[in-house]
């Protein structure tokens, strides 16, 4: 899918008398459009003061064009469509324009008995599903103004295997566990916020995605976001730590540092983590805490 050519393209059957200013277009477009004029002739191009314009020369040709580009140039897709399957229509990419799903699932386990409770009354024993199934899943949609609330502890971890059992776990009360993966969707951090929930704890892979992640969570829960750190943490960090870890997430991590900045004279321990990380280069999985 050539965006560029299809953005100057289309700029250029909306401007008025179809021409257009080579200034309304970034220097990608310029040069999709370009190489469109040598390589068609429906295109021409024309000096003006000291820049330049595109005409139109064949409009058919045009429009032929921007249907190969695009199948549904010119239409709007059923707006009940999928939002991916529209972008397939407009820009045959399911990922062209904004390509997020119109619902996030989120897979829970509890341990104990969280009570949680929709909006409109219902109540769901999520221990029940656990013991059952292995897990619950809830589908959270931006558009749902009713959603499931809990007053228990929310415990999210981002890797399997803390999921799949109980046992790192401290503690012995009631609480939920979610898991998710790599970065925390804005969905899931825009569901959070409306949680009962005044205690809702991350722990994440000690690396910059996990610090950046925890930096997200804190501006939009405040002091209920927590950070935890497992127990005998700096001698797993320098036993186990990884240097390869740590370098392919620096860019998420210079970006945690920037903002959790103000906030760190609140949490000692985790700036006593970051500091031990930026001495010994080393990041540190999840999975480490049963070694």
């Amino acid at each position: 899918m050539n965006t560029p050519l299809r953005t100057a393209l289309l700029k250029l059957v909306s401007a008025e008398g179809g021409s257009l200013s080579a200034s309304a277009l970034t220097p990608s477009q310029q040069g999709a459009l370009d190489a469109f004029s040598q390589r068609t002739g429906a295109v021409q191009q024309q000096r003006s003061g000291r820049g330049r314009v595109f005409r139109m020369v064949h409009p058919g040709v045009i429009e032929h064009h921007l249907v190969e580009l695009a199948p549904l140039t010119g239409t709007e897709p059923d707006e009940t469509l999928p939002v991916r399957a529209a972008n397939i229509g407009r820009t045959r990419s399911s990922k062209g324009g904004g390509h997020g799903h119109d619902q996030y699932y989120l897979l829970l386990k509890a341990r104990g008995q969280p009570v949680w409770q929709h909006d409109h009354g219902q109540t769901l024993d999520l221990n029940l599903q656990t013991q059952a199934q292995g897990a619950a899943a809830l589908a959270i949609s931006p558009s749902a103004g009713a959603i499931w609330r809990t007053n228990s502890p929310i415990w999210l971890i981002e890797n399997q295997a803390l999921f799949d059992r109980f046992d790192w776990l401290p503690g012995t009360g009631a609480i939920t566990l979610a898991w998710y993966s790599g970065h925390l969707r804005n969905r899931l951090l825009d569901w959070l916020s409306h949680q009962h929930s005044s205690d809702i704890t991350l722990f994440p892979d000690y690396d910059g995605v996990g610090l950046h992640n925890y930096l997200r969570l804190k501006q939009r829960l405040g002091s209920r976001a927590r950070f935890w750190l497992m127990p005998d943490w700096q001698q797993k960090l320098q036993r186990f730590g990884s240097n390869r870890l740590w370098q392919d997430t620096q860019k998420d991590f210079r970006a945690a540092m920037r903002g959790l900045e103000g906030t760190l004279g609140e949490e000692p321990e985790l700036r006593h983590l970051i500091e031990k990380m930026q001495v010994s280069g080393f990041a540190l999985e999840q999975e480490a805490i049963w070694l």
